[in-house]
């Protein structure tokens, strides 16, 4: 027999909010006891309801804030608490990217046992809008009598029933409804789970899985919505090789940085930063940090289509880059071919596993800018002292990796932790982007 799970208290209980947690919810005490509250402030007294109870922890949500904190602020989106595309809507944007800063030394402090010389002014751009790549859930809800677009609600795999969107970019985020009213009018309303966004500079993709096949009439009207709209419209049927344009050619999908009079391409799924604004200030700042030398041979690990790799070759004598996914690095050549650039070689190699003969580990650099996923870089680490790097830059999107491997770099490999600041890639989200700089000795 399976055990029971325990009832939750129905009336809502009184707590003081600590601190944050790392995904943005209130932290508080009940007879010793750590309560993670959504919705919660430091500094606030609350009346919250429990939403789990367990082990270590419980979980909760504020029902009534009875003293509010000076740095709460009324959230944008109506929907904000229920959807789960955002954390921290309703906490003043200035003190957003101070919470993601203090998570982030505290990450570097407790895990890496390191603190950086000098702490980086935060780089932050728009607060809305800004949101160029997403994937949204859609379902026909015939409770609703209609079909459902948008994120997940919070701790759920239901769809929230969202009207628009404030972060994603206006030309999705304020065509919500009629997402939804065009897959309502398709036959097939009940097997299209899934819209992919992915946008350029200008041109915009909708990826659309469907599964089941479509009638020439539901391709007549996604092909009338593209053009009304002016969207690039895609069909997934299957696995990712059968994405395709429901019109033509694929579409030529690029993102420009001006300053460096670049443009880079991309495809639909390709991996690239939502918030194209927000991109340009970390290359730039990637830019400053590095300095490039034409003497100077940089090495550019996990390089993805080579947002920083080409930029940095425009000013070092050459860089290599490397990426596990050869699309990506096709990609890559061809955006060096067409901005240019012969001083640039890219190479295809799993990073995450041995790594052997392979002709860039018997050379030597300058420099190293590391740009991992997640997971982080440890499995590359020990290839470092051999490489005779002098100046790390690492670039992540989790402090915690981050600190694990600052911690390795400076107590086993002899560098120093120059500095170190967040970068707000995802405002109103616990999300925290960041870049740390190393130095050798």
């Amino acid at each position: 027999m399976g055990r029971r799970r325990r009832q939750l208290p129905q009336e809502p209980l009184e707590a003081h909010i600590e601190s944050l947690t790392q995904d943005g919810r209130g932290v508080a005490h009940l007879n010793g006891k750590a309560v993670f509250i959504h919705g919660g402030l430091p500094g606030e007294r609350v009346l919250f309801t429990y939403e789990r109870i367990q082990r270590r922890y419980d979980e909760g949500r504020v029902h009534q804030v009875l003293s509010p904190s000076e740095d709460r602020v009324q959230p944008r989106c109506p929907h904000f608490g229920v959807c789960g595309g955002c954390s921290l809507q309703h906490l003043r944007d200035e003190h957003q990217i101070a919470y993601k800063q203090q998570a982030l030394f505290d990450a570097l402090e407790r895990i890496g046992g390191v603190r950086p010389e000098t702490v980086l002014e935060p780089l932050v751009a728009g607060h809305w809008g800004y949101r160029r790549k997403a994937r949204l859930g859609a379902k026909h809800v015939v409770k609703k009598g209609k079909v459902l677009v948008g994120f997940r609600e919070r701790g759920s795999s239901f769809v929230t029933d969202l009207g628009s969107c404030a972060v994603l970019h206006p030309k999705v985020g304020e065509r919500i409804a009629d997402l939804s009213a065009l897959i309502e009018s398709l036959s097939i309303r009940e097997k299209v789970p899934q819209i992919e966004v992915s946008m350029g500079d200008t041109l915009c993709v909708l990826i659309f899985r469907l599964l089941e096949p479509p009638t020439i009439d539901d391709l007549e009207r996604l092909r009338a919505f593209g053009r009304e709209h002016d969207f690039a419209i895609y069909t997934q049927e299957g696995g990712p090789n059968s994405i395709r344009p429901l019109e033509g050619e694929p579409a030529a999908l690029s993102y420009g940085l001006p300053e460096l009079g670049m443009q880079l391409d991309f495809l639909p799924l390709d991996f690239t930063q939502v918030n194209l604004e927000l991109n340009r200030l970390m290359v730039a700042r990637a830019l400053a940090m590095l300095d490039p030398q034409p003497d100077e041979r940089l090495l550019d690990l996990f390089c993805g289509m080579g947002n920083f790799t080409l930029p940095l070759a425009s000013r070092a004598g050459q860089v290599t880059g490397v990426e596990g996914d050869a699309g990506l690095v096709a990609r890559a050549r061809a955006n060096a071919l067409a901005n240019g650039l012969d001083n640039t070689r890219f190479y295809t190699a799993n990073l995450y596993q041995a790594l052997d003969n392979e002709p860039w580990l018997q050379e030597s650099f300058h420099k190293l800018l590391l740009d991992p996923p997640r997971s982080g870089a440890a499995e590359v680490l020990p290839l470092i002292p051999g490489l005779g790097v002098q100046r790390i830059l690492y670039i992540s999107c989790y402090p915690s990796t981050l600190a694990r491997d600052a911690g390795t770099l400076v107590k086993e490999q002899g560098y120093r932790l120059v500095s170190a600041g967040v970068m707000d890639m995802f405002p109103h989200t616990a999300h925290v982007e960041s870049t740390a700089l190393f130095e050798k000795g």
